[in-house]
């Protein structure tokens, strides 16, 4: 390993690795996908990790979507320090309705750059390219040192810029159809072609939940993935890396027993309450990807106009059964350690099976084949947490996902 000292990140040391370590996160890995899958036989490396290793389940950040999860892994930190609190928000800057995947909206430096700092080689692959930029920041591409990229722009790739030109032909894959299992799977596969012949220090891979969208853990598209990723693992962890695998969310189903979306419209409930577009409801699981959910999630955070009767509001909302959550901003920064120039005056957050929405007629859910399953409240906030070596890691204090890599480095270290 090219570093000999500890590397200090957002106030948190990380052990300097003696092999490779590697935090992966399964996009959307309900603990029932890895329960379902090893009970069938078909994950045979992790189950030995599991029993072998050290298996506990923690906590994603709130809102549980992609984001806001995927940055404070990388950084170690909650969004109220990193300030990625969604995929989606209104600029404070601006006044604007934006995607959250610009590196300005970036408030904290990633584990990865200062990994780079100190000397490390690092390596970071994700599925989808709207958080390519956003983990890549702060690495350099001009020492042989770095290489960042996303499976879904893999033939586009550039040594000046990703750090490894045409990933797709360097790996010998076709470009994967976004709207597959084929994009996850060429993230893995690409770990374990740099885990051979590039031997990173540090590396993360992050896959889509698209076939978590799609399938219920007992469903074969489920089944046939999981299978997938644990040959793999297998690859990596024969390999000789410290391996931590969890998840930035869970996954519940969203829908009626017909199959359509069950959805509370919360803009609609504001416009019947204070006028029409007099409050603005911004739900932050928005993205590009919209046969995944629909922008439909769990989590949304409403500004009121001047004046509102915000008590009277709250009162309305959580008089909702549809609701679980209905908080203030104060409580929302306190609780959930949330940014609060990025956030409303009301934060919601729906029950286990039920979304939220803006107005009905805004939302196209016509790409949605299946029914629906989302992500982005309470209830999907469990996810797993299993390191293929014996650590010693605690329950209490709480754990949370994006302690992945100050344990992935501190088994690395061993």
């Amino acid at each position: 390993m090219t570093i000999q000292t500890p590397v200090v990140a957002n106030d948190r040391i990380y052990s300097a690795p003696k092999v490779c370590a590697i935090s992966i996160c399964l996009d959307g890995c309900e603990p029932a996908y890895l329960t379902e899958a090893i009970s069938r036989g078909l994950m045979p490396v992790l189950k030995r990790m599991r029993e072998t290793g050290t298996d506990r389940l923690a906590h994603s950040v709130i809102p549980s979507f992609t984001n806001p999860n995927n940055l404070s892994i990388a950084t170690g930190r909650p969004p109220s320090v990193h300030g990625i609190c969604g995929n989606y928000l209104i600029d404070p800057e601006s006044g604007e309705e934006v995607m959250m995947n610009d590196v300005r909206f970036l408030r904290a430096p990633t584990i990865f750059s200062k990994f780079y700092e100190a000397g490390a080689r690092v390596a970071v692959v994700t599925a989808k390219d709207k958080l390519r930029a956003l983990l890549g920041a702060g690495l350099k591409f001009d020492e042989d040192r770095a290489v960042a990229f996303s499976s879904e722009r893999s033939g586009e790739t550039t040594r000046a810029e990703h750090g490894i030109d045409n990933a797709s032909a360097w790996l010998g894959m076709p470009v994967p159809e976004v709207y597959s299992a084929e994009l996850s799977e060429f993230v893995f596969a690409a770990g374990v072609k740099l885990l051979k012949e590039w031997q990173p220090d540090v590396m993360y891979l992050s896959t889509t939940d698209y076939i978590q969208h799609k399938y219920a853990p007992d469903q074969q598209g489920a089944l046939d993935f999981y299978a997938m990723f644990d040959k793999y693992l297998g690859q990596l962890d024969d390999l000789g890396a410290a391996i931590v695998v969890t998840a930035d969310h869970g996954m519940k189903p969203k829908h009626h027993a017909d199959g359509s979306p069950n959805v509370i419209y919360a803009q609609d409930l504001m416009d019947a309450w204070l006028g029409k577009d007099a409050a603005r409801v911004i739900l932050p699981i928005t993205d590009p990807y919209v046969v995944h959910h629909g922008a439909l999630g769990s989590f949304a955070t409403a500004y009121l106009p001047e004046g509102a009767d915000r008590a009277d509001i709250m009162a309305r909302l959580r008089a909702r059964e549809e609701l679980i959550l209905v908080i203030d901003k104060a409580e929302a920064i306190r609780r959930f350690d949330l940014p609060g120039d990025r956030i409303g005056d009301i934060v919601m957050i729906s029950g286990e099976n039920i979304c939220i929405g803006t107005s009905e007629h805004r939302h196209d859910l016509a790409a949605l084949k299946e029914p629906l399953r989302s992500h982005g409240g309470l209830t999907e906030q469990e996810v797993p947490f299993i390191v293929n070596r014996v650590i010693d890691l605690p329950n209490q204090p709480e754990l949370r996902n994006f302690d992945a890599f100050f344990y992935a480095t501190a088994a690395a270290a061993l």
